[in-house]
């Protein structure tokens, strides 16, 4: 049985630790992709991690962020949680009176953090038309915001133990589903990886044609997910967006604008050594104007990853974003581009706060006012992963769930791919943000095997 497909058309829309070079990858088949380690959480190490740009009050702001596709986000966005605990819910960090000045639409903000020089430096005041007025100069951003996933390494692992409980399970008449739940839900992606090659060794047949062959619809997807290595499946995602008739634009902005440069890179190589092709190419195939031109930029993974934020560039670019938007007739769509697909992520929500104070509107609402459809998405996408990651990938989540039906592919793939990076924020926004528990939605809206899955990835 080939893959479902994936993602559903519409669709909208990850990490460490991926099998060490040489470790041999019986799935896919084709080209015996080599996955470099990527130690530790997110960004990879060498990266640094994304600080929180110094906030002026607290949030969120009055407005309530509309979410991608025009869906308004309910109850607007509180702030991200530290991690390893639930802050309390209303009243708490994060929930404090909106900014005397426009803030970022009510976009969640991480906490206030303290920086090295003492209280949270401030963004300078600049007036639409006039001079930028020289900002003080903050100290490097030097503080960390923790993440963490809700799959951990096995303690004791032993693949070859994993490899007979997973035979024993499909042998004979039946399947043993919740032996297989059992050992999926509770290894790494790289443990998942040695199980395979030790599954091959052991009985002289792949793990993954015999999975296929004992299951059938999500709850086989998601499990052929949680098999494949990770740098593999986002290039898999990718393929199957741009393959065959129609573009799932929603998942190649939700991989190639949320992801590390590392990781990008990876991706890219992957793509065409396992499927033999360029993705720039499929890419120019497959889109046009300025949203080809974003994802190609993408593509390119060279966001400057340098943590220490230059609050003058900030300003700098605040001004140079209004001048090529608000404050001129028509749009320059390159300058935001140029800005959006450069800057760090800690350097874009420093400018994000220049901005509003400048344009005396927050960022997210001039794209939204400047553009339309794919690009105005891309572009918002990079902005609220600058501003607060995981209530991006928490807004997908409920937004894969709410109303009719369910958007499973979507579902499956943000679990998956956050499982071991920061799904326990994620939870702790999506809590925060709707007020139920992601375990709640999920059990509300799947049934059988793929429900209690999902749910022991995720937990309660």
């Amino acid at each position: 049985m080939s893959y479902p497909g994936y993602p559903p058309s519409g669709g909208y829309p990850a990490f460490p630790g991926y099998p060490p070079t040489g470790q041999e990858s019986v799935y896919p088949p084709a080209g015996q992709y080599s996955y470099p380690t990527v130690p530790g959480g997110y960004p990879p190490a060498g990266a640094g991690t994304y600080p929180a740009a110094p906030p002026s009050a607290g949030y969120p702001g009055t407005a309530g962020y509309p979410a991608p596709g025009g869906y308004p986000a309910p109850g607007g966005y509180p702030g991200a949680p530290q991690a390893g605990g639930m802050p309390p819910y209303p009243g708490g960090p994060g929930f404090g009176a909106p900014p005397a000045g426009p803030g970022f639409g009510g976009y969640p903000q991480p906490p206030a953090q303290s920086y090295a020089g003492g209280g949270p430096a401030q963004i300078p005041v600049g007036y639409p038309g006039g001079q930028a007025p020289s900002p003080m100069p903050g100290p490097p951003a030097a503080m960390v915001q923790c993440t963490q996933g809700t799959i951990q390494a096995a303690p004791n692992f032993d693949a070859g133990r994993d490899a007979e409980i997973l035979r024993k399970a499909m042998k004979g008449f039946g399947t043993d589903e919740q032996a297989i739940i059992n050992v999926v839900a509770n290894r790494s992606n790289d443990q998942r990886q040695k199980i395979k090659a030790a599954f091959k060794t052991m009985y002289g047949k792949d793990l993954i044609k015999d999975l296929k062959s004992e299951l059938s619809g999500n709850v086989e997807e998601l499990i052929l997910a949680l098999f494949m290595p990770r740098t593999y499946y986002d290039a898999w995602s990718l393929r199957h967006a741009m393959k065959g008739a129609g573009t799932q634009e929603r998942v190649l902005i939700e991989i190639l604008c949320t992801r590390t440069n590392q990781e990008i890179r990876e991706i890219v190589n992957c793509y065409k050594s396992e499927f033999g092709r360029d993705i720039e190419e499929d890419i120019r195939a497959d889109t046009s104007g300025h949203f080809e031109r974003l994802l190609i930029s993408m593509c390119q993974g060279n966001r400057d990853e340098n943590q220490t934020v230059d609050y003058q560039k900030a300003q700098e670019d605040a001004q140079r974003l209004y001048q090529a938007g608000e404050g001129r007739l028509g749009t320059d769509e390159s300058c935001f581009n140029m800005v959006l697909a450069s800057r760090s992520f800690p350097q874009l929500k420093a400018t994000v706060e220049a901005y509003s104070r400048i344009a005396n509107r927050d960022l997210l609402s001039s794209i939204d006012r400047e553009f339309s459809g794919n690009v105005e998405r891309g572009l918002k996408t990079i902005l609220q992963c600058a501003l607060n990651r995981p209530a991006f990938f928490a807004e997908r989540l409920y937004y894969s769930m709410k109303g009719a039906g369910t958007d499973d592919s979507t579902l499956i793939r943000i679990i998956v791919t956050r499982s071991e990076i920061d799904l326990v924020q994620i939870k702790q926004m999506f809590t925060q943000m709707y007020q139920k528990t992601l375990a709640t939605m999920i059990a509300s809206d799947t049934s059988g095997d793929y429900r209690r899955l999902l749910l022991a990835i995720v937990g309660q």
